[in-house]
């Protein structure tokens, strides 16, 4: 048997933000097609409801095309003509690609059996299938509609994480693939027939069978990552454990994943067959919590000896670097944490803190850093930036 690939720590480094298109410079102006190149990388962008920045989905884009019109995304998302992607659960919840949504279905299928789905949902499916099923009806004949418009929706208990009746029965049909967004009104999913909102050509696209669906996932993943670990080729599309464990010793034998040694790994590691050796990389970019490159933490602690864990669900007390801290990725490096907050009122990015790592100085990285942090104040609409006081005259912004 041939000898392993030999990959250095700094060449897995540079592969893996190669991967993700930080190895090319940002455009001077931002177009669709920009958006649409970063998406085929990435294949999806998670959601997520924290807004003390901006939206999560959004993040990814800037962090690798620079001051972009958000409103691209949103007609990429949800204009009825100029639609790319679908809502359903990659990710967690995610705008994928619409090309892949054939992939998804043995994920749906499961949904509807009550598997790959959380109990309390899964156990509602079982016991309110009629309920449900007049959910469904509602829509066909007035959607798209919002849970809070349904007339038999009920209200919700409690906090907003206490959904009424008809948001668990619009959150099945979701996972089942009977409803999906046609669009958001502020944050709020907008539900709909997929018939009435996906292009014909992906609904008749040919249903692939559950392994090859996986199988497929599997491929994207490498793609997206350049290299990594079984953990994190399941990761990227949370696919369960016995799924990705069967499928890729296939996917090695077909030559789609290359077995190599990282210096420094334990454990298999697989290389995308196709990826990018660049000599350097100089990237520049505060990159959210949610971004694909820090996404599996386990690995972000391996590529760039980076500890990180987000803080938002941490005691105010017990936060080590700040609620809402965003690496930064300077050259082939994170180097720093940054802690931010729009104030869109008041029209201030504010910088609460900033964090470097153990090994850097501040004026190393001072100058890049204001850039980044201009350019975002811009992208956002805020008129001025707010740093610490002992960063002011670093940062010069």
């Amino acid at each position: 048997m041939p000898s392993r690939i030999q990959i250095t720590l700094a060449q897995a480094r540079r592969i893996a933000l190669a991967a993700q298109g930080f190895h090319e410079g940002r455009p001077a102006s931002a177009t669709r097609r920009h958006l649409s190149r970063t998406l085929q990388r990435s294949h999806l962008l998670q959601i997520d409801s924290v807004n003390v920045l901006v939206r999560a989905h959004y993040m990814p884009l800037f962090s690798r095309i620079g001051a972009y019109d958000r409103g691209l995304l949103e007609k990429t998302a949800y204009h009825p003509k100029r639609r790319e992607v679908f809502e359903y659960w990659g990710h967690e919840a995610s705008l994928i690609r619409l090309d892949l949504q054939p992939l998804f279905r043995w994920r749906m299928e499961s949904a509807k059996r009550g598997q790959g789905i959380y109990g309390g949902l899964a156990r509602f499916g079982r016991e309110k299938r009629a309920f449900i099923e007049a959910v469904r009806d509602e829509i066909e004949a007035r959607g798209p509609i919002a849970a809070g418009e349904l007339s038999i929706g009920g209200k919700g208990q409690g906090s907003w994480w206490g959904w009424s009746d008809g948001k668990r029965a619009l959150e099945w049909l979701f996972w089942a693939g009977e409803v999906t967004t046609a669009t958001r009104r502020g944050f709020e999913r907008v539900y709909d027939l997929p018939e009435r909102v996906l292009p014909s050509e992906i609904l008749n696209a040919p249903t692939p069978s559950a392994e090859e669906a996986q199988r497929e996932l599997l491929r994207l993943s490498i793609r997206a990552l350049g290299i990594a670990s079984e953990r994190c080729l399941r990761d990227y599309f949370r696919l369960e454990a016995q799924d990705a464990k069967a499928r890729i010793p296939e996917l090695v034998e077909a030559g789609d994943l290359t077995p190599v040694t990282v210096e420094g790994w334990n454990g298999p590691v697989y290389l995308d067959p196709q990826a990018k050796f660049p000599r350097r990389v100089e990237a520049r970019a505060l990159v959210s919590p949610f971004d694909p490159i820090v996404w599996e933490r386990t690995r972000t602690e391996r590529l760039f000896d980076f500890r990180y864990r987000i803080e938002i669900y941490t005691p105010a007390e017990k936060r080590e670097f700040g609620y809402y801290c965003l690496p930064f990725v300077l050259g082939e490096k994170i180097v720093a944490r940054v802690d931010l907050k729009a104030d869109r009122a008041g029209g201030n990015l504010i910088v609460h803190s900033i964090h470097p790592e153990a090994s850097v100085k501040p004026e190393e990285i001072a100058p890049a850093l204001g850039d980044e942090l201009r350019l975002m104040a811009e992208w956002l609409n805020l008129g001025s930036i707010t740093t610490p006081k002992e960063w002011r005259k670093r940062l010069q912004v």
